[in-house]
Protein backbone atom coordinates (compact mmCIF):
# COMPACT_ATOMS: atom_id res chain seq x y z
CA UNK A 1 0.00 0.00 0.00
CA UNK A 2 1.36 3.53 -0.77
CA UNK A 3 1.91 5.91 1.92
CA UNK A 4 1.52 9.40 0.12
CA UNK A 5 2.97 11.42 3.09
CA UNK A 6 6.22 9.36 1.46
CA UNK A 7 5.72 10.04 -2.13
CA UNK A 8 5.40 13.96 -1.28
CA UNK A 9 7.91 13.97 1.21
CA UNK A 10 10.50 12.63 -1.81
CA UNK A 11 8.97 15.13 -4.68
CA UNK A 12 9.23 17.89 -2.04
CA UNK A 13 13.62 16.67 -1.81
CA UNK A 14 13.83 16.18 -5.64
CA UNK A 15 11.97 19.49 -6.66
CA UNK A 16 14.08 21.71 -4.28
CA UNK A 17 17.45 19.61 -5.65
CA UNK A 18 16.45 20.11 -9.22
CA UNK A 19 15.67 24.13 -8.78
CA UNK A 20 18.96 24.42 -7.31
CA UNK A 21 20.49 22.62 -10.44
CA UNK A 22 22.42 25.10 -12.50
CA UNK A 23 22.10 23.21 -15.75
CA UNK A 24 18.04 23.27 -15.21
CA UNK A 25 18.40 26.85 -14.37
CA UNK A 26 20.18 27.30 -17.72
CA UNK A 27 17.67 25.56 -19.53
CA UNK A 28 14.89 26.99 -17.66
CA UNK A 29 16.12 30.82 -18.71
CA UNK A 30 17.30 29.70 -21.72
CA UNK A 31 13.48 28.42 -22.62
CA UNK A 32 11.66 31.25 -21.08
CA UNK A 33 13.62 34.00 -23.58
CA UNK A 34 13.08 32.02 -26.54
CA UNK A 35 9.70 31.80 -25.96
CA UNK A 36 9.37 35.30 -25.44
CA UNK A 37 11.51 36.21 -28.44
CA UNK A 38 9.10 33.88 -30.41
CA UNK A 39 6.18 36.02 -29.17
CA UNK A 40 7.32 38.89 -31.00
CA UNK A 41 8.87 39.94 -34.43
CA UNK A 42 10.36 42.76 -35.76
CA UNK A 43 8.26 44.38 -38.38
CA UNK A 44 9.31 44.53 -41.86
CA UNK A 45 11.39 47.49 -42.44
CA UNK A 46 11.22 48.55 -39.43
CA UNK A 47 12.85 48.08 -35.58
CA UNK A 48 10.13 48.27 -33.56
CA UNK A 49 8.11 45.06 -32.27
CA UNK A 50 5.06 44.36 -32.30
CA UNK A 51 3.38 41.35 -30.91
CA UNK A 52 1.97 38.02 -32.55
CA UNK A 53 -1.34 36.14 -31.81
CA UNK A 54 -1.58 33.35 -29.54
CA UNK A 55 -1.99 31.09 -32.65
CA UNK A 56 0.62 32.26 -34.43
CA UNK A 57 3.19 32.04 -31.09
CA UNK A 58 1.50 28.53 -30.85
CA UNK A 59 2.38 27.65 -34.15
CA UNK A 60 6.15 29.17 -33.67
CA UNK A 61 6.95 27.47 -30.34
CA UNK A 62 6.11 23.96 -31.51
CA UNK A 63 9.30 23.52 -33.37
CA UNK A 64 10.92 25.02 -30.24
CA UNK A 65 9.27 22.07 -27.54
CA UNK A 66 9.70 19.40 -30.30
CA UNK A 67 13.72 20.51 -29.68
CA UNK A 68 14.05 20.95 -26.13
CA UNK A 69 11.78 19.14 -24.46
CA UNK A 70 12.31 15.55 -25.35
CA UNK A 71 16.01 16.57 -25.02
CA UNK A 72 15.81 18.09 -20.96
CA UNK A 73 13.07 15.45 -20.41
CA UNK A 74 15.12 12.45 -21.12
CA UNK A 75 18.30 13.54 -19.76
CA UNK A 76 16.98 14.61 -16.21
CA UNK A 77 15.12 11.23 -16.12
CA UNK A 78 18.13 9.11 -17.19
CA UNK A 79 20.36 10.57 -15.05
CA UNK A 80 18.18 10.29 -11.88
CA UNK A 81 17.73 6.63 -10.16
CA UNK A 82 21.35 5.73 -11.86
CA UNK A 83 22.83 8.77 -10.46
CA UNK A 84 21.63 7.97 -7.01
CA UNK A 85 22.57 4.37 -7.51
CA UNK A 86 26.10 5.38 -8.13
CA UNK A 87 26.35 8.13 -5.35
CA UNK A 88 24.84 5.71 -2.44
CA UNK A 89 21.61 7.69 -2.03
CA UNK A 90 19.77 5.12 -3.61
CA UNK A 91 20.69 2.76 -0.73
CA UNK A 92 20.14 5.08 1.68
CA UNK A 93 16.76 6.11 0.66
CA UNK A 94 15.93 2.08 0.69
CA UNK A 95 17.30 1.74 4.38
CA UNK A 96 14.16 4.05 5.08
CA UNK A 97 10.61 3.14 5.81
CA UNK A 98 9.90 3.55 2.69
CA UNK A 99 9.05 1.19 -0.33
CA UNK A 100 10.41 1.12 -3.77
CA UNK A 101 7.46 2.40 -5.69
CA UNK A 102 7.06 5.24 -3.31
CA UNK A 103 10.68 6.07 -3.98
CA UNK A 104 10.57 6.03 -7.84
CA UNK A 105 7.22 7.88 -7.59
CA UNK A 106 8.32 10.15 -5.60
CA UNK A 107 11.07 11.21 -7.38
CA UNK A 108 9.30 11.04 -10.52
CA UNK A 109 6.51 13.97 -9.32
CA UNK A 110 9.37 15.93 -8.31
CA UNK A 111 11.36 15.78 -11.27
CA UNK A 112 7.78 16.61 -12.96
CA UNK A 113 6.89 19.50 -10.98
CA UNK A 114 10.26 20.92 -12.07
CA UNK A 115 10.00 20.17 -15.49
CA UNK A 116 6.24 21.79 -15.48
CA UNK A 117 7.64 24.80 -13.51
CA UNK A 118 9.91 25.53 -16.59
CA UNK A 119 7.27 25.32 -19.59
CA UNK A 120 4.67 27.20 -17.20
CA UNK A 121 7.28 29.85 -17.04
CA UNK A 122 8.24 30.16 -20.39
CA UNK A 123 4.88 29.87 -21.77
CA UNK A 124 3.44 32.34 -19.10
CA UNK A 125 5.74 35.12 -19.98
CA UNK A 126 5.21 34.77 -23.96
CA UNK A 127 1.28 34.61 -23.27
CA UNK A 128 1.50 37.62 -20.54
CA UNK A 129 2.95 39.62 -23.40
CA UNK A 130 0.54 38.60 -25.60
CA UNK A 131 -2.54 39.66 -23.29
CA UNK A 132 -0.91 43.00 -22.38
CA UNK A 133 -0.73 43.64 -26.20
CA UNK A 134 -3.97 42.08 -28.38
CA UNK A 135 -6.81 40.24 -27.94
CA UNK A 136 -7.51 36.87 -26.20
CA UNK A 137 -10.03 35.30 -28.62
CA UNK A 138 -7.65 32.76 -29.78
CA UNK A 139 -6.03 31.97 -26.56
CA UNK A 140 -7.52 28.45 -26.21
CA UNK A 141 -5.23 26.33 -29.04
CA UNK A 142 -2.77 27.88 -27.15
CA UNK A 143 -3.73 27.39 -23.60
CA UNK A 144 -4.34 23.22 -25.86
CA UNK A 145 -0.53 23.52 -26.60
CA UNK A 146 0.38 24.18 -23.35
CA UNK A 147 -1.36 21.29 -22.02
CA UNK A 148 0.11 18.75 -25.26
CA UNK A 149 3.70 20.37 -23.86
CA UNK A 150 3.21 19.05 -20.66
CA UNK A 151 2.11 15.59 -21.84
CA UNK A 152 4.62 15.61 -24.51
CA UNK A 153 7.24 16.33 -21.60
CA UNK A 154 5.83 13.58 -18.84
CA UNK A 155 6.07 11.07 -21.63
CA UNK A 156 10.04 12.26 -22.18
CA UNK A 157 10.31 11.96 -18.13
CA UNK A 158 8.72 8.38 -17.85
CA UNK A 159 11.01 7.07 -20.95
CA UNK A 160 13.92 8.35 -19.23
CA UNK A 161 13.23 6.99 -15.39
CA UNK A 162 12.91 3.39 -17.67
CA UNK A 163 15.78 3.98 -18.68
CA UNK A 164 17.66 5.16 -16.00
CA UNK A 165 16.50 1.75 -14.49
CA UNK A 166 17.64 -0.15 -17.35
CA UNK A 167 21.48 1.31 -17.48
CA UNK A 168 23.64 0.42 -14.82
CA UNK A 169 25.61 3.59 -14.97
CA UNK A 170 24.74 7.44 -15.15
CA UNK A 171 27.05 7.48 -18.64
CA UNK A 172 25.45 4.68 -19.63
CA UNK A 173 21.27 5.98 -18.91
CA UNK A 174 22.63 9.33 -20.78
CA UNK A 175 24.18 7.88 -23.94
CA UNK A 176 21.11 5.84 -24.35
CA UNK A 177 18.24 9.04 -23.77
CA UNK A 178 20.53 11.19 -26.20
CA UNK A 179 20.53 8.33 -28.77
CA UNK A 180 16.82 8.39 -27.92
CA UNK A 181 16.04 11.63 -28.36
CA UNK A 182 18.17 11.74 -31.59
CA UNK A 183 16.24 8.52 -33.04
CA UNK A 184 13.02 10.67 -32.02
CA UNK A 185 13.53 13.85 -33.06
CA UNK A 186 15.87 13.55 -36.51
CA UNK A 187 16.16 9.96 -37.51
CA UNK A 188 12.16 9.59 -36.78
CA UNK A 189 11.53 12.35 -39.47
CA UNK A 190 14.07 11.80 -42.19
CA UNK A 191 13.30 8.16 -41.85
CA UNK A 192 9.74 8.07 -42.52
CA UNK A 193 10.49 10.49 -45.69
CA UNK A 194 13.14 8.05 -46.76
CA UNK A 195 11.17 4.84 -46.13
CA UNK A 196 8.20 6.66 -48.03
CA UNK A 197 9.87 7.75 -51.16
CA UNK A 198 12.09 4.86 -51.34
CA UNK A 199 9.24 1.93 -50.33
CA UNK A 200 6.52 4.05 -52.02
CA UNK A 201 4.28 3.61 -48.67
CA UNK A 202 0.60 3.56 -48.69
CA UNK A 203 -0.73 7.25 -47.29
CA UNK A 204 -2.44 5.28 -44.13
CA UNK A 205 1.05 3.57 -43.52
CA UNK A 206 2.63 6.79 -42.96
CA UNK A 207 0.05 8.19 -41.11
CA UNK A 208 0.43 5.23 -38.76
CA UNK A 209 3.96 4.96 -38.31
CA UNK A 210 4.24 8.58 -37.18
CA UNK A 211 1.98 8.57 -34.98
CA UNK A 212 3.73 5.46 -33.11
CA UNK A 213 6.21 8.11 -32.24
CA UNK A 214 5.25 10.92 -29.41
CA UNK A 215 7.09 14.12 -30.76
CA UNK A 216 5.10 13.49 -33.89
CA UNK A 217 1.55 12.98 -32.01
CA UNK A 218 2.18 16.30 -30.13
CA UNK A 219 3.38 17.54 -33.24
CA UNK A 220 -0.10 16.31 -35.11
CA UNK A 221 -2.36 17.85 -32.00
CA UNK A 222 -0.63 20.61 -32.02
CA UNK A 223 -1.51 21.69 -35.58
CA UNK A 224 -4.57 20.83 -35.19
CA UNK A 225 -5.32 22.69 -31.61
CA UNK A 226 -4.03 25.89 -33.88
CA UNK A 227 -5.76 25.43 -36.72
CA UNK A 228 -8.78 23.36 -38.12
CA UNK A 229 -7.06 20.93 -40.40
CA UNK A 230 -3.79 19.44 -41.24
CA UNK A 231 -2.81 20.69 -44.82
CA UNK A 232 0.27 22.05 -43.69
CA UNK A 233 0.99 18.06 -43.50
CA UNK A 234 0.50 17.11 -46.65
CA UNK A 235 -1.61 13.95 -48.08
CA UNK A 236 -0.88 12.43 -45.00
CA UNK A 237 -2.23 15.36 -42.94
CA UNK A 238 -5.43 15.04 -45.50
CA UNK A 239 -5.94 11.86 -44.85
CA UNK A 240 -5.93 11.76 -40.83
CA UNK A 241 -8.34 14.18 -41.10
CA UNK A 242 -10.74 12.87 -43.35
CA UNK A 243 -10.42 9.29 -41.80
CA UNK A 244 -10.75 10.52 -37.99
CA UNK A 245 -12.51 14.22 -38.08
CA UNK A 246 -13.32 15.53 -34.47
CA UNK A 247 -12.19 12.16 -32.81
CA UNK A 248 -8.68 12.99 -34.29
CA UNK A 249 -7.84 15.35 -31.46
CA UNK A 250 -8.74 13.48 -28.53
CA UNK A 251 -7.05 9.64 -30.02
CA UNK A 252 -4.12 12.04 -29.97
CA UNK A 253 -4.44 13.23 -26.39
CA UNK A 254 -4.94 9.34 -25.40
CA UNK A 255 -1.73 8.55 -27.24
CA UNK A 256 -0.08 10.98 -25.34
CA UNK A 257 -1.46 10.43 -22.28
CA UNK A 258 -0.27 6.18 -22.87
CA UNK A 259 2.79 6.98 -23.53
CA UNK A 260 3.55 9.23 -19.94
CA UNK A 261 1.44 5.93 -18.14
CA UNK A 262 3.16 3.06 -19.46
CA UNK A 263 6.67 3.79 -19.45
CA UNK A 264 6.10 4.67 -15.75
CA UNK A 265 4.31 1.53 -15.41
CA UNK A 266 6.95 -0.92 -16.22
CA UNK A 267 9.80 1.55 -14.49
CA UNK A 268 8.05 1.07 -11.42
CA UNK A 269 7.59 -2.92 -11.61
CA UNK A 270 11.16 -3.52 -12.99
CA UNK A 271 12.47 -0.99 -10.06
CA UNK A 272 10.07 -2.98 -7.47
CA UNK A 273 11.27 -6.62 -8.50
CA UNK A 274 14.79 -6.92 -9.52
CA UNK A 275 17.12 -6.52 -6.62
CA UNK A 276 20.20 -5.56 -8.90
CA UNK A 277 18.88 -1.97 -9.98
CA UNK A 278 19.40 -0.73 -6.15
CA UNK A 279 23.11 -2.01 -5.85
CA UNK A 280 25.58 0.62 -6.26
CA UNK A 281 27.35 1.14 -9.00
CA UNK A 282 30.89 0.83 -7.94
CA UNK A 283 29.96 -2.58 -6.00
CA UNK A 284 29.48 -4.32 -9.47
Amino acid sequence: MLEFANIRAIARKELRDALHNRWFLVFTIAFAGLALTLSTLTQPGGSTFRAMSYSRTAASLINLVLLFVPLIGLTLGAANIAGDRETGALAYLLAQPVNRAEILLGKYAGMAGALLATLTLGFGAAGVVLALQRSVQDAGGYLLTVGLAYLLALSMLSLGFLMSILARKTATALGGALFLWLLLVFIGDLGIMGTTVSMRLPIETVFLVSVLNPLQMFKIASILSVQANLEVLGPAGLYATSQFGGLLLPLLIAGLVAWVAVPLAFAVRMFGRQERFVVKASAR
